[in-house]
């Protein structure tokens, strides 16, 4: 694969990060490398700094720019009001002419046979279920982040005419989703009266076991690795199986760095060696290896 068919994208922010800072961000993105920008709110329905018509004004921004824009869906949807915000989303994001990043399977249902993005959190494991999506419209799909390289070898020899493949190379993992805000509960508050404390982690609120090692990272409702997934090493390997686009989940802090280090590999095919690693955390890619998932093993 060339670096002309090897894309990167910004993942969704999943971060709770003030208006001003989060337009910044994206200010600074249109000027890096990268073709593809996903947004919106996937974590927590009751994050209200950006509004979808925000989000919305943005991704027109962008897409002047010259990049392609895709809004995402929240991923866990557990009330009548969260489905209806879903439902307006997919509407306007048709009516405006983006696609959409389905995470949930009512976002898939919204889309109605629209082109879709099959998000993370749709398990896709087999190619059973890919034709399946694929049928009712995906036409970019992401794997597991726990779905090892052997394991996605099988599924690229599987996969339907016209499928991209687009896979997570760098940042903190989203392991988990609760109904349950972990980050209200760290203050003593109630979800629903949580005063938003997750804007005084810009990039999570690291959780460590009893002997002090960094175990897991919480962002409001949803359940992060400690460790940062790096797959700079596997960029070679990941364009040798036919994937079409390398995800970058964003960070609060050298993130220009981490696009540049990502762009400059998929130019030359070669490893990508980023130095700028989310606070308190350390490197892994278990998970590619078919080995616990916060192992690194050098390649």
């Amino acid at each position: 694969m060339s670096m002309s068919q090897l894309k990167l994208s910004l993942a969704p922010l999943a971060y709770y990060w003030s208006k001003a800072d989060t337009l910044q961000f994206y200010v600074d993105a249109m000027q890096w490398p990268v073709d593809i920008v996903y947004l919106g709110e996937v974590v927590c329905s009751r994050r209200h700094l950006m509004k979808l018509d925000d989000w919305l004004a943005l991704a027109i921004e962008l897409r002047d720019a010259g990049k392609q824009v895709v809004l995402s869906s929240l991923t866990l949807i557990d009330s009548e009001a969260d489905r209806r915000n879903m439902q307006r989303q997919a509407e306007k994001a048709l009516a405006a002419g983006f696609m959409l990043e389905a995470n949930d399977f009512s976002a898939v249902r919204a889309m109605q046979g629209q082109p879709f993005v099959a998000g993370p959190h749709l398990n896709i494991y087999h190619e059973g279920t890919l034709a399946w999506l694929a049928g009712l419209g995906a036409r970019r799909y992401l794997p597991p982040i726990e779905l090892s390289g052997d394991d996605l070898a099988a599924l690229q020899q599987n996969r339907p005419a016209g499928m991209q493949t687009e896979v997570q190379v760098w940042g903190r993992m989203a392991l988990a989703f609760s109904s349950r805000c972990f980050t209200a509960r760290h203050h003593r508050l109630r979800k629903d009266n949580c005063e938003f404390r997750c804007e005084m982690y810009p990039d999570g609120l690291p959780l460590a076991t009893r002997d002090s090692k960094e175990f897991l990272n919480i962002n409001g409702i949803q359940t992060q690795s400690a460790t940062c997934l790096d797959l700079g090493a596997q960029v070679p390997q990941l364009a040798a199986l036919g994937v079409d686009v390398l995800r970058l989940q964003p960070q609060s802090q050298g993130m220009a760095g981490v696009v540049a280090a990502f762009d400059l590999a998929r130019q030359t095919l070669s490893a990508a060696t980023v130095r700028a690693l989310p606070a308190n955390a350390e490197r892994s890619n278990g998970y590619w290896l078919a080995k616990p998932g916060m192992q690194y093993q050098e390649a």
